[in-house]
């Protein structure tokens, strides 16, 4: 299903919503039942201390571009990468008043050296559109520059991974100078505020954090609604949705506010 087809969506009845509560807490713990692993026992070469850096004086432009090419270039970032695949930094609008946060690229991404360009970032795609904007509104990046080695599929980045590549998120948020940060899932929670809040992202999402002075809302990511979202889960997101939007000023419309809510109650 695609938010293309919301006016297709049959409604949760109460009893829905409790399944839909129980499934998100069975979610989570399937999303954490394999025990993490030591860079060393992955047979990944450690991770260093990032080195303090200063950003140079300039336009929101040309700090940027600094950055990038500094990331780019980082001998870390590229000594981790995957044979043959790309760096990713940061896309968007360096005004933009809404900075969505992830936790790593996938093998979408790391191929084409650009954020959520997989089947989660097409469906954060069409969630940025159905808040009546675009992707060239908005800022994306993530908390990783590299995709976390492994022999076969994903795994969640490991502390100290996050840890060398968080001072360029950092500096990609003091550039940019957003009004709100979402943060996309538990990895990138961890990563920004170092523990999900309340224990669990049932409990934390929909409420508002502060990263430094910047407001933070947290939701689920995107692959998280593609491998288990009920309908009342992705009402969940919507409603995180809107928060934002009222946050900076977005307007909604009124079919906006009934986005997987019973007709009956638009």
């Amino acid at each position: 299903e695609s938010l293309d087809e919301i006016d297709e969506v049959k409604f949760a009845t109460e009893e829905d919503v409790k399944n839909a509560r129980i499934q998100m807490k069975k979610a989570e713990k399937k999303q954490i039942v394999v025990k993490s692993k030591t860079l060393e026992q992955l047979g990944i070469k450690p991770i260093p201390e990032p080195e303090p850096f200063e950003m140079i004086q300039g336009t929101k432009l040309e700090r940027w571009e600094y950055l990038r090419d500094k990331v780019l270039g980082d001998p870390v970032c590229n000594e981790h990468l995957h044979p043959g695949k790309k760096i990713v930094f940061g896309v968007g609008n360096l005004d933009a008043k809404i900075f969505f946060c992830g936790e790593a690229p996938g093998a979408d991404e790391e191929t084409q050296g650009v954020p959520f360009v997989g089947r989660a970032g097409q469906l954060l795609t069409k969630i940025i559109a159905a808040m009546g904007i675009s992707r060239d509104d908005v800022y994306i990046g993530n908390i990783m520059n590299w995709r976390p080695e492994v022999p076969k599929g994903n795994r969640k980045p490991e502390p100290e991974e996050m840890n060398y590549c968080l001072p360029y998120l950092k500096a990609q948020v003091e550039i940019v100078k957003p009004e709100v940060i979402v943060a996309l899932g538990a990895t990138a929670v961890t990563g920004l505020l170092g523990a999900v809040p309340s224990g669990a992202m049932s409990r934390a999402r929909g409420n508002w954090y502060k990263y430094n002075d910047t407001d933070l809302m947290i939701t689920y990511h995107p692959s998280f609604l593609l491998q288990y979202a009920s309908k009342q889960i992705k009402r969940y997101v919507w409603e995180d949705m809107m928060a934002v939007m009222e946050r900076v000023g977005i307007p909604i419309s009124q079919k906006q506010r009934g986005y997987f809510m019973p007709k009956e109650e638009v």
